[in-house]
């Protein structure tokens, strides 16, 4: 696990705000990877499930009205349409929304096994 003071207030309100989003849309499994130290990608992952196409889509609408009110808009979000796997790129942080059988068959958690896991209450987010 990552130790909360090695976030940043704006890292942690706005992994925060992600994970909240989602909650709100009862997302599954939510995982927030710290990838800082790994890869040039992204500072984050976020990965959470839904258990349908509507409800995959809810999530990524939910995360999107979060960040912009914090004053990020999205460099590339895509998938949207399918509801299968929407990945929302904010640059530092990478939201991927999965339904629940395509989170299944990609696997992130597991290809980013070195990656620490940021627990909800690191970010003051219940979980």
């Amino acid at each position: 696990m990552t130790k909360a003071n090695d976030l940043t207030t704006a890292q942690r309100q706005q992994l925060a705000s992600c994970y909240a989003a989602a909650t709100e849309k009862k997302a599954e499994e939510i995982t927030v990877l710290d990838l800082r130290g790994i890869t040039g990608i992204a500072d984050f992952f976020i990965i959470c499930s839904g258990s349908s196409d509507r409800q995959v889509r809810a999530i990524s609408d939910s995360v999107e009205e979060k960040l912009h009110e914090l004053g990020l808009k999205g460099y590339h979000i895509e998938g949207k349409q399918t509801g299968n796997w929407v990945l929302m790129d904010y640059h530092d942080i990478v939201v991927h929304v999965f339904h629940q059988t395509a989170r299944a068959f990609y696997a992130l958690e597991g290809l980013w096994g070195d990656a620490k896991r940021v627990s909800p209450n690191e970010l003051g987010a219940a979980g």
